[in-house]
């Protein structure tokens, strides 16, 4: 629980009127509307957690929020980060967030880091905030932020999404488990698809984001019984609710500094796997295919690896499916065995990395590639406009 002093904090008769529901709640009253008046949160991330998660927190009334962000919207957003308007594609994403905040609450005080999270800046950015709400989607920053948090002695709120599923708890909270304790490795790279792989429904987020913000403000009023020691997991396909336990692990390591959390998580590794993987095989880029598709010739088997639903949205002309994970398990290299036939392989996926990967397989197998530099995403920026980007 937090403890402002609460006689330097006066609430203006807009602010009555503002929030009058709060107001009449025993729960909340004057002095909880002014507890969330003195608070400050920092947001990791305006995306799709975030941006459910800052609209209510700045409708509650919390009187200082910090973003930290340092993309740009993207059409491909819009279908989830409701904070984001259409006006604001390509421009930075904690402008837009501000913008929109002092829409809903002109009184917030609204602090911008346009800048990557990093083991370099994180505690002086941490440091004056009252909690953190973490709404990532990557592994390197969670831990970071974990350790952060731990550092400071700071709440840390958590939320995660795939698809049609997300979890949220309360991590480092009055003797509570942190993040290391549900995780206490990272998981392979790759092993857990992004967003923009394996998709996820838009509303989601809404779900996840708007738990963060109730719980965030349950702290902020030190009314309820928080998620700190629950895991809470929902599924919105079975439209499901269910908790695991979470207890601090006694022998887990003492967080001391922030470390090098990219080489924790193994991703310098995974990336000189990946490039290995590119070097390994032939390249062309997507003008090189273009020519051979023009010239009329037939000696060759263009390989899409992507997922059916991808190949749904966008397909190069005369390009057949195996998705990778049939590669994976055996089944799809005998099929691409029998389609080449003594003709020329050449394998694109969405940008490069599945169709480098696959052709490692295959190569493995006796069969010979050439990867498309870029995949199908380079297709539609430099040859075929007309083709969706997704």
């Amino acid at each position: 629980m937090l403890n402002p002093n609460l006689d330097d904090i006066q609430l203006t008769k807009e602010d009555y009127e503002r929030y009058s529901r709060h107001l009449i709640l025993p729960e909340v009253g004057v002095d909880g509307q002014k507890r969330l008046k003195a608070a400050s949160v920092l947001c990791i991330g305006t995306g799709g957690l975030g941006s459910p998660l800052i609209l209510y927190l700045a409708a509650a009334g919390v009187g200082r929020i910090g973003l930290v962000d340092f993309d740009v919207v993207d059409y491909s957003n819009l279908q989830r980060q409701i904070i984001h308007g259409t006006s604001w594609v390509d421009k930075p994403k904690i402008e837009s967030a501000k913008n929109r905040i002092l829409e809903i609450n002109p009184h917030c005080q609204v602090d911008l880091f346009n800048t990557r999270l990093s083991s370099d800046n994180a505690l002086e950015i941490f440091e004056p905030y009252d909690i953190v709400v973490d709404g990532t989607d990557n592994f390197p920053t969670r831990y970071l932020v974990n350790d952060a948090c731990v550092l400071l002695n700071k709440p840390n709120v958590y939320g995660s999404i795939y698809r049609f599923e997300g979890q949220a708890t309360v991590f480092n909270y009055e003797d509570g488990p942190n993040y290391r304790d549900l995780y206490p490795e990272p998981p392979p790279p790759g092993l857990v698809p992004s967003c923009a792989e394996g998709g996820v429904l838009g509303i989601l987020p809404g779900i996840i984001g708007v738990i963060q913000a109730t719980e965030t403000i349950k702290i902020i009023l030190g009314e309820g019984n928080t998620l700190s020691g629950r895991l809470l997991l929902y599924n919105s396909l079975d439209m499901s609710f269910r908790e695991l336990k979470l207890r601090p692990n006694p022998v887990r390591p003492v967080i001391e500094e922030l470390i090098d959390y990219e080489q924790f998580c193994g991703i310098p590794d995974a990336a000189a796997a990946e490039a290995a993987q590119k070097a390994a095989s032939a390249e062309m880029s997507v003008t090189e295919l273009k020519g051979l598709l023009d010239s009329g010739v037939d000696n060759y088997l263009l390989l899409d690896v992507r997922n059916p639903n991808e190949y749904e949205i966008a397909k190069i002309p005369g390009s057949v499916l195996i998705p990778l994970s049939d590669i994976e398990n055996g089944a799809g290299v005998e099929k691409v065995r029998e389609l080449v036939n003594g003709h020329k392989l050449i394998a694109h996926c969405k940008m490069g990395g599945r169709s480098a990967k696959a052709l490692s397989i295959l190569k493995d197998a006796g069969i010979e590639g050439t990867n498309v530099t870029g995949g199908i995403l380079a297709w539609s920026r430099e040859v075929d406009p007309s083709v969706p980007q997704y």
